[in-house]
């Protein structure tokens, strides 16, 4: 957020220029008429006034300047303040329309400075002149005050006191009236612009939330695509193979590994096809339904691993599934990615470990679900090795959404290991 004192003020539009110019001609003109009424009445008439030519140049060097006031505040606001002094001196019988040029460039230079600590400082050294030269010329005049002042009045002070009083009275008014309505128009387009910055502050991070969302619901749809679509097709591959090898030496065996086959395209289209469904629901079932519900829609639980292993068991490699410790409940979300895990590993093992043996294991510990997968093959392929692949990198994000840990890595006796944790609500391990 831009400080206060930093902030500049857009400069003036082409329509504001144009009404500055129709305010300086007008003010102008009104100080050519008031001059000549001034001096048809008689003000000042007693002193050493200049000649009507001069009157006419010093109420329109006041008054022009106003016309480029709010280019050039800085310049005007100074120029109308030493112009006006000036004419005081020289005694210009026009009065009311310098002023009003005076507390009009003051104002303007509270508003639209571009410097706002300076504008500050100018405007008070031109009030605080103006005070200066109004006890200046006091000083210099007041023999002469007095001997114009009227004897019989009817207040406690004197008149000439009293005559001194209401001069700075209606000064202060007249000056702080320009300066305190200018430093108010200020702070209330500064406080403008701080809820224009914050308003689109505000829509930059709806922006970025929703971005946000939109690669987190791509990247948990490519992770169901891969986990669900990639493990079925390389059962289904390595069932194939073995129903081609098979095929003439024994037909049961064959058959069997094709009905295998033919299952798992099956669950492969079921679940694309719920996946799917869930994608294209409508915006109101959108809104009725939270993040979880949708991905546990298309979600199997760690109560199928046994399914996983058996599927594996057929696809000719030696399973050996085995569950630990006591049952607990375990929130959806959790069973779901502990199976996602499994099925992600076991993928791997088929598709690149080129293993004989599998060891699966579902341990319920302390607080923690443990789900553990072992194989006997080459190691890690491709997808493991550079630990940046679609297989490992979703079980990452899968353990990292609900703060467990995740180890993969070689075996002392050879294979591959994936091992992971997930924290349990507490609530629910106690009941």
């Amino acid at each position: 957020m831009t400080p206060a004192d930093q902030w500049k003020p857009p400069p003036p539009t082409a329509r504001q220029q144009r009404i500055d110019v129709v305010i300086g001609l007008a003010v102008a003109a009104a100080a050519v008429l008031n001059g000549y009424v001034s001096r048809s009445v008689g003000i000042m008439g007693s002193l050493d006034v200049p000649s009507v030519p001069e009157q006419i140049a010093w109420g329109l060097a006041i008054s022009l300047p106003l016309c480029v006031r709010r280019r050039y505040p800085d310049v005007v606001a100074i120029a109308v303040a030493t112009l006006f002094i000036g004419a005081q001196l020289r005694y210009v019988q026009e009065q009311s329309a310098a002023s009003v040029a005076l507390v009009t460039a003051i104002y303007t230079l509270g508003v639209w400075g571009r410097d706002h600590r300076r504008s500050r400082i100018i405007r008070i050294v031109i009030v605080v002149a103006m005070f200066a030269y109004l006890a200046i010329s006091w000083i210099i005049s007041w023999r002469d005050v007095a001997d114009h002042t009227p004897e019989h009045g009817s207040g406690e002070l004197s008149p000439l006191i009293a005559n001194l009083i209401s001069s700075m009275l209606v000064n202060a008014a007249f000056f702080g009236f320009g300066y305190l309505f200018g430093e108010a128009v200020w702070q209330s387009r500064y406080r403008q612009h701080v809820v224009e910055q914050q308003s689109a502050a505000l829509v930059e991070a709806q922006r970025e939330a929703g971005e946000r969302a939109l690669l987190d619901e791509r990247l948990r749809i490519a992770r169901e695509l891969h986990d669900v679509v990639a493990h079925h097709v390389s059962v289904m591959g390595i069932q194939a193979s073995a129903a081609r090898r098979v095929l003439r030496k024994d037909a049961d065996l064959a058959s069997t590994a094709l009905t295998s086959v033919e299952e798992g395209a099956r669950t492969a289209v079921g679940e694309l096809r719920k996946m799917l469904g869930a994608l294209r629901a409508s915006q109101e079932e959108e809104k009725r339904a939270s993040r979880e519900e949708r991905e546990t829609a298309t979600a199997a639980g760690v109560e199928r691993v046994a399914d996983l292993a058996e599927s594996v068991r057929a696809a000719g490699l030696h399973v050996s599934y085995g569950v630990y410790g006591d049952e607990a409940p375990v929130p959806a979300s959790v069973s779901q990615a502990a199976y996602r895990i499994v099925q992600e590993a076991v993928t791997n093992t088929l598709k690149h470990a080129h293993a004989s043996t599998l060891d699966i294991r579902v341990r319920y510990l302390a607080g923690e679900l443990e789900v553990d997968v072992a194989d006997d093959g080459r190691g890690p392929g491709p997808d493991a090795a550079g630990g940046a692949g679609m297989g490992l990198t979703g079980m990452r994000e899968r353990v990292a959404v609900h703060d467990g840990t995740l180890e993969t890595g070689r075996r002392t006796g050879g294979g591959f290991r994936v091992r992971a944790r997930l924290p349990l609500d507490q609530a629910a391990v106690t009941a």
